[in-house]
């Protein structure tokens, strides 16, 4: 299965995600911005995450698939003012992201084409059935 990916996720985060429950989570890095802005949030819609950074993201690295709930791009403007006469204006985009759960997954092949394209990944389906 081909999916986006994002990456240098906590483990604390997926490991609170294993849990079941879904979560929201708020990411300031480049390219995990440009791969939400890619997502079309849905029942049926994938994504794998891994705490392995996407420098050294290949074959092999584990991390879990969620489903998308919902997704949100925001800019935060931030102005800092020094000794009164000098101001300094900031600009920072961040994305939200609510996921929950679906299954933990092994990667197969990395689809990385550059900076401002979304990260995707090829997954081998989980292979490890719960009794119920």
């Amino acid at each position: 299965m081909r999916c986006a990916a994002l990456t240098g996720i906590s483990p604390e985060i997926i490991k609170d995600l294993k849990s079941g429950r879904p979560r929201t989570i708020e990411l300031q890095s480049a390219h995990n911005i440009v791969t939400i802005a890619a997502i079309e949030p849905g029942p049926e819609t994938h994504m794998f995450m891994t705490s392995i950074d996407l420098a050294d993201l290949g074959p092999g690295d584990a991390g879990i698939c969620v489903y998308v709930l919902s997704t949100a791009i925001s800019m935060k403007r931030i102005v800092e003012f020094n000794h009164g006469s000098y101001f300094e204006e900031r600009e920072r985009m961040s994305a939200r992201v609510q996921v929950k759960f679906c299954a933990s997954s092994v990667i197969k092949e990395v689809f990385h084409e550059g900076l401002m394209l979304p990260t995707e990944v090829e997954v081998l389906k989980s292979s490890c059935y719960h009794a119920g």
